[in-house]
């Protein structure tokens, strides 16, 4: 069906204020689903996600990203990436960790808006603190927040966005 993956991409925006209505779990476990299927460099899959939903630990997330929208957000899922388990590419030894988290989390932020939830990309947070919180493994590092949630304004503003001419070149 043409149009249906461009129809969520005109939907999806950064939500920066939620409702308190919590996310269903059968939500969160499809979201995540959609998130496993996502494509990665030699199907590495080095990605992991802590799902934060508990309100003491929001709390304590919030601690390592300091703004009053973030606090809106019933739950977070907080995406890792395994810089052991990414692949590594031969000519030049590029890590393609943060490519494959970058697909990974917009499946998820693309699933989070077929589901009627808004979601808002955060990488600007206290990597270290999140990772000791988290208590995660020296190679583990959390890559993005991802706070989900019903938006508090249903309506989804206009959308800025350079014409096909302006990046395509055809040859």
């Amino acid at each position: 069906m043409k149009g249906t993956l461009l129809s969520l991409a005109q939907k999806r925006y950064a939500v920066r204020n939620y409702t308190s209505q919590p996310v269903p779990d059968d939500v969160l476990q499809y979201i995540l689903e959609v998130a496993r299927m996502a494509p990665s460099a030699v199907n590495y899959q080095p990605w992991s996600f802590v799902v934060v939903r508990q309100p003491e630990m929001m709390q304590r997330i919030h601690e390592v990203y300091h703004r009053e929208w973030f606090n809106t957000a019933p739950c977070c899922i907080v995406v890792c990436g395994n810089h052991n388990e990414s692949w590594h590419r031969g000519a030049d030894g590029k890590d393609h960790c943060d490519i494959d988290i970058a697909i990974a989390t917009e499946h998820l932020a693309l699933a989070a808006t077929e589901c009627g939830l808004g979601s808002c990309w955060v990488c600007n947070f206290d990597t270290e603190a999140c990772a000791r919180l988290l208590q995660l493994p020296e190679h583990v590092e959390p890559m993005v927040l991802l706070p989900l949630g019903y938006p508090a304004t249903p309506d989804v503003p206009e959308k800025k966005r350079k014409t096909i001419d302006e990046i395509a070149v055809w040859r």
